[in-house]
């Protein structure tokens, strides 16, 4: 964690955090406290500084105090700091003296690291500059002196951010968390403190502000659509006399392992700071799981010689993998014989599978959608093939162990699938775009566990060290798991977290697991870990918690259900890892995410914690946002997830009530 020293510079003294005597972070220069007097262009104006005048020790804590003075008065200045394991945790207190209020005031938070060009981790909205994703898409953010990077602290999945740098022939990083808070005496109604990051000559600078949002080179703008940053002005204060005003934040300075590791220090504290492990209040397993079954049942559709689960209400197409997720009910029936042994069910899980088994080829792979109606088959994308042989494979696991269930045609069908993409693979010009085409990976292992054959087990080798190149120094983060963005996405580093974890479990190598290990940390960077306070609306009336719900991407900032596919995984981890805070986390995702399930079974998919919808007819507002709650896109895989995940859990030996 280092040392907080505090030494004379001049007329002021310099505030600095210190390790293994080197500065690790330090107030800047012109002082440790600054605020902005002034609002021009969107952006705080006329800035004051000051410093601390007294220093005291009061048992465990170091108080420094002293005042910044402006042309209309002065503020009091308190920061009260306490060593709590590995980070120092400080509450900062502005108090204002003048006989007026004081306004446009911007408050802040500024640390600097001697690290120029750092790489900056936002967790769910920015991964190491985003370098992935389109500037009109994502936050983009190169380090290159006097960008800046702010965003609202309600946007942050776990609220913090994390530097990494090289320092010598070492890496080293520091990290800025806050205590997420609505900001007083605002000027906009539902305004909270911004978090982010300025670039600078020598320093790259660690800060919260009261208010103030700037992104991609537009100060007074958010992301508050898939493509489009909307006007977020005026988020200043006005701050009547007298008024105190506080705020908590904690610093860590540490080693880093190496390249691209810099963020699982300040996750791990993300975790221990907000403790998000509590069930208590959520729905039961019990529950969800008769509600997404009722659901699927309601999806089921038989006609034209076919049967399967239909992707949308509307129409009765079955499509695999991605937002279909056709093929997943079939293995969670086999895979769930205490929850669904009825003769029905097994009857749906033998004819949607032996159905889908029935799909064409052509040299990309099999095609994924089929219209009863028309009887034809079309689409495919790596995606979802990738997500249908991994479901294919887990039903063949546990249907060779059930009486009465034929597996046959679907081991014929996955046979062909593993042949014809490990043949791809293991060709010498294979170059996949993106991180997508790693949902391969776990059904090859699994079709080297079913039917031996070397070349399955050689292409997922190749292709898990091919991505391991590519993104385990975070240069090119995991991306481009979703087919509706390309981007960093929790999808793409779920695709690297499954391969890499499948991987290991077929070598038992040690590297492969600290591959999982990275591909793990950074899916969970999309993982919220506290709840956060939403404005009035459908949320909050159904006293809405989001812990453990997830991110989308970079690109839609909204949450949704899709962690509760990985939960299993999570679990898992945790138990090759010896973390017992993994393990609850899984459940709490899990459970957390059957929250506001509809009497069907049903739920939406986006839910809106931020400034940020993609709701139709849409919000041309930002701050009309948050808190609303689109139920009408009821695609299958919000339903196929839940059932999914319960069967691995169960596959685990894991008993989820």
């Amino acid at each position: 964690m280092g040392q907080l020293v505090v030494t004379p510079q001049g007329q002021a003294r310099r505030v600095e955090l210190r390790g293994n005597g080197a500065v690790q972070l330090a107030a800047p220069a012109e002082g440790l406290w600054s605020i902005a007097m002034g609002w021009t262009n969107n952006w705080p104006a006329d800035w004051a500084h000051g410093s601390p005048g007294t220093v005291e020790r009061k048992g465990p804590w170091l108080v420094l105090s002293g005042q910044v003075k402006t042309v209309r008065g002065y503020w009091r200045l308190r920061d009260a700091y306490i060593a709590e394991g590995q980070r120092l945790r400080c509450i900062r207190r502005w108090e204002w003296t003048g006989n007026e209020p004081a306004g446009p005031v911007t408050l802040s938070v500024r640390w600097q690291a001697p690290a120029p060009g750092a790489a900056v981790m936002m967790p769910a909205f920015c991964y190491y500059g985003n370098p992935s994703g389109g500037a009109d898409r994502v936050a983009k953010f190169s380090g290159k002196p006097g960008e800046e990077l702010f965003c609202e602290e309600h946007r942050l999945a776990m609220p913090f951010v994390s530097l990494e740098w090289a320092s010598g022939n070492q890496f080293r990083g520091a990290a800025l968390h806050t205590l997420p808070s609505l900001a007083p005496f605002a000027r906009q109604v539902d305004q909270w403190w911004s978090a982010g990051v300025i670039a600078r000559e020598q320093f790259t600078e660690l800060s919260l502000l009261s208010g103030p949002c700037s992104l991609n080179g537009q100060r007074g703008f958010v992301k508050a659509n898939q493509t489009k940053w909307f006007p977020y002005a005026d988020t200043f204060l006005t701050v009547p006399a007298g008024a105190i005003i506080e705020k908590t934040f904690y610093l860590q300075a540490y080693p880093v392992e190496r390249q691209g590791a810099g963020f699982f220090v300040p996750e791990r504290e993300s975790l221990a700071l907000f403790q998000p492990f509590s069930a208590d209040g959520l729905p039961t397993v019990k529950e969800i799981l008769e509600a997404k079954y009722r659901m699927a049942v309601s999806r089921w559709h038989e006609g034209g010689g076919s049967a399967g689960f239909r992707m949308y209400p509307s129409n009765n197409r079955y499509v695999m993998g991605w937002c279909g997720q056709a093929e997943a009910p079939g293995y969670a029936i086999l895979g769930l014989p205490r929850r669904f042994a009825s003769p029905e069910a097994l009857r749906m899980a033998q004819r949607s599978l032996d159905h889908l088994a029935t799909a064409p080829f052509d040299e990309r792979g099999f095609f994924l959608e089929y219209s009863p109606e028309e009887a034809k088959w079309n689409g495919q994308d790596p995606v979802s093939q990738g997500e249908a042989m991994e479901n294919f494979g887990r039903a063949i696991l546990v249907g060779r162990k059930r009486s009465g269930v034929d597996t046959s045609r679907w081991e014929t069908f996955l046979r062909r699938a593993c042949d014809l993409h490990a043949a791809r693979i293991l060709e010498e010009r294979w170059r996949p775009k993106s991180t997508a085409e790693a949902f391969f990976i776990s059904p090859l292992c699994k079709a080297y566990q079913l039917f031996g054959g070397e070349s399955y087990r050689a292409a997922a080798l190749k292709a898990a060290t091919h991505y391991a190149r590519r993104h385990l120094d975070m240069t090119e983060p995991y991306w481009g798991g979703t087919l509706d963005a390309s981007c960093e996405d929790k999808e793409g580093a779920w695709a690297a977290f499954q391969a890499f974890l499948a991987i290991y479990e077929m070598t038992k190598d040690p590297q492969h697991l600290r591959w999982a290990e990275h591909a793990m940390n950074v899916t969970l960077t999309y993982t919220v870990v506290w709840d956060i306070s939403l404005p009035p609306g459908r949320l909050r009336d159904h006293d809405f918690k989001t812990r453990g719900w997830t991110v989308v991407s970079a690109q839609n900032q909204h949450l949704d259900v899709f962690g509760v596919l990985f939960t299993p995984d999570i679990y898992r981890m945790g138990q090759y890892l010896g973390r017992d805070d993994l393990k609850r986390l899984a459940i709490v995702m899990y459970r957390s995410c059957g929250q506001i399930i509809d009497p069907g079974g049903s739920q939406g998919e986006q839910f809106n914690h931020s400034n940020f919808a993609q709701l139709s007819p849409p919000i041309t507002e930002a701050s009309r946002m948050r808190g609303t709650y689109s139920e009408s896109w009821t695609v299958f895989w919000i339903t196929a997830h839940f059932l999914n995940a319960a069967a691995e859990f169960e596959r685990a030996g894991v008993n989820l009530n």
